[in-house]
Parts: C-alpha cells; sequence; structure tokens
C-alpha cells in the first residue's frame, strides 16, 4: 500500500513558564492530598508538546503521570490559557517532575484573543485559522526547546526524545537540528488509521458504489458513503485550502523516528502490522501504549467541580440504570437535533443524564418529570463512566471516548458526526461487539427520535439476549484493558521498551 508521502505525489519568544489560575487553587489543594512516590529520579527526561484541544491534550497527560511515575522527568509545553487545565490534572505537589512550560499564542484575526483551545473555537468555521494561528508557535517553540536541550533554562538533564501530537508538523525541524529524537502521537486507533490510509490512497469510494470492502478488515464490514470522512475525501482537491497542511503532516508523520498509538493489543494488534508496513519507513519503531486513561492523573471530582451535582444525583441511582449521553468537546449537534435526541432517550423509558455544549438549546419536555438530568459544562467524564449506575453511553465515538467507556466496561451505543468517528463506530460494533451504532449521515442530516429511542432500549436490555452479550464484550474489553496497562501488561512493556531503546541512543551518543 502507498504511503501518505506517495498519495500526496500522487495527487498533486518570549518564553512564559506556567501560570495557574487562582481559582483553581482549592481544587489543586484537594488533588494534592496524596502525593504519587515516585521512582528515585534518573537521569531521564522527556519532552511532551499536546495540540491545543482537550481531547487531544488529555490522553498525553495521563501519559505524562506514567513517565513521571517511572522516574523520569517530563516537560510539558503549551500555551497560557492551557497551562491551568494540565496542573489541574498533574498539580505539582503530585507530580513534581513535571514541569509546564507556556508559549504566548499569537493573536492571529479572527480569531478571538484568548482563545487558545479548539474546543473554545465560537465557531467550527475557524478551525483552519486555529491551525494557521498555531504555527506561528514554531519559531518561539525552536528557540524554547534549544534553551532545554543546551540548557539554557532551568530545566532537568537533556531529554531522551519528544513526543509531539500529529498536527504538530512544526516541532519536527528542530529536533532534527538537535539531533533529538521525534516520536509522533496519535490519538486514533490503529483500524481507523489503516482504513484512512487505505482510502485516501486507493479511492474505494469514487466508483459512486454505495458500498465497499477494505481488504485486511472483516469481509462482514461494508463501509458506506457517509463513513469516509470528509478529511480524506477532500484529498483529491489541490485547490482545497487544507491540501499542503494535510500534506506537511503527512511527511513529518512518516519520517518520525517513533510512533506512539493509543490503543492496545486486544483491541487493535491485528492492524498493527499493516499500518507499520503501508505507512512509516521500515526504521520506524512503534508502540501501542493504551487505554492511556488508566494511567490516572489527578483530575479533581469534588462540590467545585460538580456544581450541578451530578456525581451526587448518579449516587441515588440503581446499577446500570441510566443513559449518559456526550458528544465531545468538537462536534456542534443542532438544536433541532438535540431536540430529537432527548425526545428519543424520553420515550426510550430509561433515565439518561446529557452534555451538552450548547448555549441555546432548551429542553423541549419536562426532563424533571423523566428524572434525567442535563450538564452544560465540561465534565470528568472518566469518572461519571466508572460510576456504577451508568449502563450505557451514547457517543460521538471520538477515539478518547471509545476508550474511556470500553477501559470502564460500559457499551457504546454509537451516534457518529465527523472525522474518523464513522470509522470507529464500526470498529466499536462490528470489530468488537462492544455495542450499536445509529450509522453515519450526510452532515445536517437528522437522527430521528424512534430510531434514538430504539438504539437506547436495545442497549439498556429491551428483553434482547444480544444487549446482554455486547455488556460482557464490554466487560472482557475492560479486563483486557486493566491488564495491559498492569504491570507485565503489553502497554507497559511497550513504554519499557521505548525506554530501553531511548536509553541505548543517548548512551551511544554521550560514548561518541
Amino acid at each position: 500500500m502507498p504511503t501518505l508521502i506517495e498519495c500526496s505525489t500522487l495527487r498533486q519568544s518570549t518564553q512564559h513558564t506556567e501560570t495557574v489560575a487562582a481559582d483553581s487553587h482549592t481544587a489543586m489543594a484537594t488533588a494534592c492530598a496524596t502525593t504519587v512516590v515516585a521512582e528515585e529520579p534518573k537521569k531521564d527526561h522527556i519532552i511532551i508538546v499536546p495540540f491545543m484541544a482537550k481531547g487531544h491534550i488529555i490522553p498525553l497527560l495521563h501519559l505524562a503521570a506514567a513517565l513521571s511515575g517511572r522516574g523520569l522527568y517530563v516537560t510539558i509545553i503549551t500555551t497560557p490559557s492551557n497551562a491551568p487545565f494540565i496542573r489541574r490534572h498533574l498539580p505539582a505537589c503530585r507530580y513534581p517532575l513535571v514541569t509546564v512550560h507556556s508559549l504566548p499564542f499569537p493573536l492571529f484575526s479572527p480569531l478571538p484573543p484568548g482563545v487558545e483551545s479548539t474546543d473554545a473555537l465560537p465557531s467550527p468555521d475557524l478551525y483552519s485559522t486555529f491551525h494557521r494561528a498555531a504555527v506561528l508557535l514554531a519559531d518561539p517553540f525552536s528557540r524554547l526547546l534549544r534553551q532545554i536541550v543546551e540548557g539554557g533554562v532551568t530545566s532537568p538533564p537533556r531529554p531522551l526524545c519528544l513526543i509531539s501530537d500529529f498536527l504538530l508538523w512544526w516541532t519536527v525541524p528542530p529536533c532534527l537540528e538537535l539531533g533529538l529524537p521525534r516520536l509522533v502521537f496519535h490519538g486514533m486507533s490503529v483500524f481507523s488509521m489503516v482504513l484512512c490510509r487505505f482510502m485516501g490512497c486507493h479511492r474505494p469510494f469514487d466508483g459512486g458504489a454505495e458500498t465497499f470492502h477494505v481488504p485486511g478488515t472483516p469481509p462482514s464490514i461494508l463501509l458506506s458513503q457517509t463513513d469516509v470522512p470528509q478529511e480524506v475525501r477532500d484529498l483529491d482537491k489541490p485547490n482545497k485550502a487544507s491540501i499542503p497542511f494535510m500534506d506537511v503532516i503527512g511527511s513529518t508523520d512518516v519520517s518520525s523516528w517513533g510512533v506512539l498509538v493509543n490503543s492496545f493489543s486486544e483491541i487493535d494488534t491485528g492492524y498493527f502490522t499493516e499500518l507499520l508496513e503501508s505507512t512509516y519507513q521500515s526504521s520506524t519503531r512503534a508502540w501501542l501504549v493504551g487505554p492511556l486513561c488508566l494511567f490516572p492523573t489527578a483530575d479533581v471530582c469534588d462540590a467545585k467541580s460538580d456544581p450541578e451535582g451530578y456525581l451526587q444525583w448518579l449516587d441515588e441511582k440503581p446499577r446500570d440504570s441510566v443513559v449518559y449521553v456526550s458528544f465531545g468537546t468538537q462536534a456542534q449537534l443542532s438544536d433541532a437535533q438535540l431536540d430529537e435526541v432527548a425526545h428519543g432517550l424520553a420515550e426510550s423509558g430509561y433515565e439518561f443524564l446529557i452534555v451538552t455544549r450548547s448555549s441555546t438549546w432548551r429542553a423541549p419536555l419536562d426532563l424533571a418529570s423523566t428524572g434525567s438530568k442535563v450538564v452544560r459544562r465540561w465534565v470528568p467524564q472518566e469518572a461519571l463512566l466508572r460510576h456504577s449506575a451508568v449502563g450505557c453511553f451514547v457517543s460521538h465515538c471520538g477515539w478518547n471516548s471509545v476508550l474511556e467507556s470500553l477501559a470502564a466496561g460500559v457499551p457504546i451505543l454509537a451516534f457518529p458526526m465527523m472525522a474518523e468517528q464513522a470509522l470507529n463506530a464500526r470498529h466499536v460494533a462490528e470489530v468488537l461487539g462492544a455495542g450499536l451504532s445509529l450509522g453515519s449521515r450526510l452532515p445536517g442530516e437528522i437522527v430521528g427520535r424512534e430510531e434514538v429511542a430504539e438504539g437506547v432500549r436495545r442497549m439498556m436490555g429491551g428483553g434482547e439476549q444480544w444487549a446482554g452479550q455486547a455488556r460482557e464484550r464490554a466487560a472482557e474489553i475492560q479486563r483486557a484493558a486493566e491488564e495491559a496497562v498492569a504491570e507485565g501488561g503489553s502497554s507497559q512493556v511497550a513504554l519499557q521498551e521505548l525506554l530501553m531503546k531511548l536509553r541505548e541512543i543517548r548512551a551511544g551518543k554521550e560514548t561518541t
């Protein structure tokens, strides 16, 4: 299979130290009640650079916690508005080996000042503008990295490597200049990456067929036209503004020294070799290190972070009785679609907790009469999914949410909306057997209340044997996930192998 580069050919400072908002001190003090005791610090240090979006930041914070727990110094490079969120998860008193450096985010019209994360964008139309603004961090980042590597700022020893999100292509050139190994971090599943690579190169959807099969996947899986991510569909449109950006991401991705993927062998190992052989150079090393959500951080769940009392509300509910509904921090549902979701949930007969970012939507029915609840703020989803009252997760199927749900043993009713979410939904429902998908839709197409209600009833039981099988499968995956991150588990071994290889490289350099 051609690489992403070959597909493109075919197509043809000021440094700021971290600042933590004063109103976060109470939460941080609670988080600091128990200090993580790390191993004796060694001469090891890793730099992590997450993309500025909560869904991209959170898994790398879990990785930072895992590395810190092994006695490594970790430096996280971000921007001022993202630093308090990072420190709420990794407070200095619990994670003394973790340092946060902030680079000022550039003013870039028409982005509103202070918007430094894609989930804070007032409109999805500003997404590409945000990426253009983020590229302006390249020069101050390069200067800061050189200072850290060469010891020009107060910092731990020379880093073993830099780990950065696949979107941050501009972290690669300074790493090459400084002889610092760069590992690209992917928050997608290997399954979805393989499908996207194949579809981008071979375009099986161009023939007009309603369904098509991707080699290497189970024969029963037939993808539809609406399953194809728009970003993949646009790869043959050279005039599209995003194409040069996608090209440079692809080229820096495949030329990276190593690859880290937030997944684990039980659910993704069958596609791992295919990904490496079809995409990366033969010398590239790759590791499955997830699910990273099982490497705990100090996210605080107290009265201050739960002003609407949803955790206390769940405490009063029977086991597996509540439907949890969330569509992530990026996708935006219309008020009309939210109306249909709410009606469908109510008609299902089950109590529900729905999280929405919409400031305009008002529930079309009396939720008090249904015993249900609406939350209009970001929630600590991992803790919520682990609550015994939650019996099903109606999810957009972003990969973080999929991992968090399966790691908690909660089956998924997939409601995909954008990016590779439809592929994740196929993975969950048709490969893993841990859920059901409502299917992908054309942009703007509404999923009706009857379909939502029927899906919820099937997932929650409804007298069907299938629901019990999905729940059992989710529980099996939960056990496999816990084993993967336990001592001697596949993801723990992968992390150890990564560190051993990096130490070998350092030793070689230090003796030359």
